[in-house]
């Protein structure tokens, strides 16, 4: 249900364009960086990731190879890997808002109740969710051959993973009204809203005592056409939760 998944992939198809900042200084390094992109599973990108990282240390591309390695990490649930790769791009690039979503996003969706450091880790995770808005904002149209509509809808879409990542970090607290606020302007200011996050929005208004919004929001993700079968059937779980506390009322 992981909504950065979809920006992870969204990133992806949009690095040819994205990249025409940072350049390889050889055809031999492209084609290295082109072999990431380019890999039909995570492990093969994460490997080809490594090996670019290796060949090419001083490489302007290797924030992004770091974070296309973050990403697949993700794609593997492997969490402190994600982190680790992320981290490392942001040494190259510190203003690598895709991997500052890779962290934010992962402390606050790992984070648990008894953590010793839960408080430091929701605490970072809100921080890079913040600094992402305001890179993000600050990104400037790398290529003229993307249109406006082009990249204001990625700027959108990147935007709303940040505040998808904020209510997760508000649910860690158990600050449901700041968890209704950040993934509803999550779905609402995406260019293509997420229906994970729509099931996410539902969630909160169950647990923050507002079952009828729930059950209203799981009814439009649930009427969506070739949805996918996870989400349905998170989004069909939630909504007898919903109705089973509504019926408590």
């Amino acid at each position: 249900m992981r909504k950065i998944l979809l920006a992870g992939l969204a990133g992806l198809m949009m690095t040819g364009l994205v990249m025409a900042q940072p350049k390889a200084k050889s055809k031999k390094e492209l084609d290295a960086f082109m072999e990431i992109q380019q890999a039909t599973t995570a492990d093969a990108r994460i490997a080809a990731a490594d090996k670019f990282v290796t060949s090419y240390a001083d490489s302007q591309l290797k924030a992004m190879a770091l974070t296309m390695a973050a990403q697949a990490a993700e794609m593997k649930n492997d969490a402190p890997k994600a982190i680790t790769y992320a981290e490392t791009a942001l040494e190259s690039d510190p203003k690598s808002y895709q991997a500052m979503l890779v962290i934010s996003g992962e402390l606050a969706k790992g984070t648990r109740d008894n953590d010793l450091d839960k408080e430091e880790k929701l605490a970072k995770s809100e921080k890079m969710s913040h600094d992402a808005i305001e890179a993000i904002d600050a990104a400037q149209k790398p290529n003229p051959q993307v249109t406006d509509d082009q990249w204001n809808g990625y700027k959108k879409d990147l935007k709303s993973q940040a505040h998808e990542n904020l209510g997760l970090a508000a649910l860690a607290r158990k600050k449901y009204d700041v968890a209704i606020t950040e993934f509803k302007t999550s779905v609402d200011e995406a260019a293509t809203p997420d229906p994970a996050t729509m099931v996410r929005l539902a969630s909160a208004y169950d647990q923050g005592g507002k079952p009828d919004d729930g059950i209203a929001m799981l009814d439009k993700v649930l009427a969506m056409p070739n949805l996918n079968p996870v989400v349905k059937q998170f989004a069909t779980s939630e909504k007898a939760r919903a109705q089973a506390a509504k019926n408590k009322k």
